[in-house]
């Protein structure tokens, strides 16, 4: 039996709010109500059809295991199949989950991700949501070493490299602004060894809305990022154009992740104060908003992001 509909009134409009890490994926959003309902045999048949499109493998597999109820409902699914590598996989990422939210103890989600890259060498996902666990808890060895395990099964993986530009990102904070920093470095080398299609070249700016949540945080600049000079230097410049002028090129209209990319390209947009290119994106993003970038530092993502919104369209 479905769930019911969300209450009338302010719980309808506060549902009708709430970001869905599914973003478009609509088969992805059925099999994870379904398992929510138990039935984990639709999550199979999502992960079987996913095959070996790894950044869609690690975006569906990281959403379903999300949910409160996936290690549980992983654990019977391995029950029935001992050697599914994809149960494997999920219940390895739930592990990590729960030890992020401290619900769980980080090495028996380090042994459930080893477990799982052990049932499946060629597949970066294990590796993934160990790569999510050690860029929280790890040293810096344990975060380059699993990035590299995740990069020599799939080069280009997105989920990856947005993980590593946040953890660089948070790196010398004292230093304050710097043009120079490692992130900007470790983006721009990224998007250069990556395919002329490939997302990876939004990463800059993404490397770049990072730097500024640490810094904000930080007291370097200013909480409002509109308010920044961060968004407006020849560097970020060059940054944005070149990062808009590839998605008009290239667009991605199937990558799983797109979605993210082209909020943080919209928000830089906004703070560099080019409405007519925020606005072509905000069309494109439609529904799908993402809490970051528009929480940093430290705001309320759906103020943010509606009031960036209307300013763009018009409709302020």
């Amino acid at each position: 039996m479905p769930p019911p509909p969300p209450p009338l009134g302010r719980g309808r409009r506060r549902a009708a709010q709430a970001f869905d890490e599914a973003l478009d994926d609509a088969d992805l959003m059925a099999a994870r109500t379904a398992l929510v309902q138990g039935r984990w045999q639709n999550a199979r048949s999502l992960l079987v059809h996913t095959g070996d499109d790894w950044d869609r493998r690690g975006h569906r597999v990281t959403v379903l295991a999300r949910e409160s109820s996936c290690a549980a409902w992983a654990r019977e699914w391995l029950l029935a199949e001992p050697e599914s590598a994809d149960a494997a996989v999920l219940l390895a990422l739930a592990q990590v989950r729960r030890a992020l939210h401290g619900k769980a103890k980080p090495v028996r989600a380090r042994e459930a991700c080893q477990a799982a890259a052990a049932r499946a060498p060629a597949d970066p996902t294990p590796w993934l949501g160990l790569l999510m666990l050690e860029c929280a808890v790890g040293g810096d060895q344990d975060v380059v070493r699993t990035f590299e395990a995740v990069r020599g099964r799939y080069a280009d993986h997105h989920h990856a490299h947005h993980l590593m530009v946040a953890r660089l990102a948070a790196r010398r904070t004292e230093a304050g602004p710097d043009p120079l920093h490692e992130v900007y470095d470790f983006a721009n080398w990224a998007a250069e060894q990556a395919p002329a299609d490939s997302p990876l070249a939004i990463l800059p700016v993404i490397a770049h809305a990072e730097r500024y949540r640490v810094l904000a945080a930080a007291g370097h600049e200013p909480a409002d990022p509109a308010a920044s000079g961060h968004w407006t230097g020849r560097r970020a410049r060059q940054v944005m154009k070149a990062a808009f002028d590839w998605w008009l090129e290239w667009e991605q209209e199937g990558h799983p992740r797109r979605l993210i990319d082209l909020n943080f390209l919209a928000h830089a947009k906004c703070c560099e104060g080019r409405g007519a290119e925020a606005a072509a994106l905000f069309h494109r993003i439609g529904r799908h908003a993402t809490p970051a970038p528009w929480s940093y530092p430290d705001r309320d993502p759906h103020t943010a992001f509606a009031a960036a919104r209307a300013g763009a369209l018009g409709t302020a």
